[in-house]
């Protein structure tokens, strides 16, 4: 996973044959688009635009006033990982009126990551009941706002995650801490294939 800086171009490789999706959801605000362009090798797509003022009656800002942008579509990016396998990165817009995108960008996804503002933990609820009830497999991370400090035990009670379920902070802006939340995330899906397949897990190199 220890690909160029997300200014670089770089093409993606002869070789590549195996694509590995996986999405990037939350709340309004929560970090998504910023994860995804901070572990990107290439300039992420981002599908973001201006916010107005007459938003201000349809997107809660109270937490997020500093925020100047929102993706109304998807967010993309991409990870070479070695010269076959190619990891694809789709971030899903946060508000309620783009929900409806959502289960398109669940199609065919080898897991998710869920990122959590602990000022506004409500907003995780929904991105959690749909991957729930799609079975896709996924971890939460709380991403460093700055807000309220709550114990993983907090979190996990005001979420209802199964115990089975990754707990991690990280903090979007930092690649090293997005790759740590995406290798927790490959990681656990693996644990999971091999738990249903009655077989210890393989080492990942990433």
């Amino acid at each position: 996973m220890d690909s160029a800086t997300s200014d670089a171009r770089i093409p993606l490789h002869v070789t590549a044959e195996n694509g590995l999706k996986i999405v990037v959801v939350g709340g309004f605000g929560a970090g998504k688009t910023t994860l995804i362009r901070s572990v990107s090798e290439i300039r992420p797509l981002n599908t973001e635009e201006t916010m107005t003022r007459a938003g201000e009656h349809v997107d809660d800002i109270s937490e997020v006033r500093e925020k100047k942008a929102t993706t109304v579509a998807f967010d993309f990016g991409r990870i070479t990982l070695d010269a076959r396998n190619v990891l694809y990165l789709f971030g899903a817009p946060g508000q309620e009126r783009f929900w409806f995108l959502w289960d398109r960008l669940f199609s065919g996804t080898l897991g998710a990551v869920v990122l959590v503002d602990t000022r506004r933990i409500d907003d995780s609820w929904y991105a959690i009941d749909r991957l729930e009830h799609h079975g896709t497999p996924f971890i939460v991370a709380c991403n460093d706002f700055g807000g309220p400090a709550y114990a993983p035990r907090q979190i996990r009670e005001a979420l209802d995650l199964d115990p089975q379920v990754p707990l991690l902070d990280c903090d979007a802006r930092s690649r090293a801490s997005g790759k740590q939340v995406l290798i927790t995330l490959v990681e656990h899906v693996a644990n999971r294939h091999a738990a249903q397949n009655h077989r210890p897990p393989q080492e990942l190199a990433l």
